[in-house]
């Protein structure tokens, strides 16, 4: 018996998008800083690196290197306004 396979229908783009989104949410600690960012801008209050310092423990570098995967997959956006930079989520 052959199963014939479905028309692949997703566009290259579509693929490398989930491929990135994927990426940036193979770690569980990435998912719980993308949710407090998200948290965060409902409630209208502003969110920079320090604030996930504080929240989740982690080392600036940690930190730094976590929301840069992210950034990676255009799931948050920044905005530098003085020397702060702030973290939107990118719905």
């Amino acid at each position: 018996m052959r199963i014939r396979k479905e028309p692949d229908t997703a566009e290259d783009g579509e693929i490398l998008l989930i491929s990135q989104v994927s990426d940036a949410f193979a770690h569980p600690v990435r998912i719980k800083m993308f949710r407090y960012i998200m948290k965060c801008n409902r409630e209208m209050a502003p969110v920079c690196n320090k604030d996930l310092i504080r929240e989740f423990g982690y080392a600036q570098a940690t930190t730094s290197q976590h929301i840069a995967k992210l950034i990676e997959a255009n799931l948050i956006e920044t905005r530098k306004e003085e020397k702060f930079t702030y973290l939107y989520a990118n719905l």
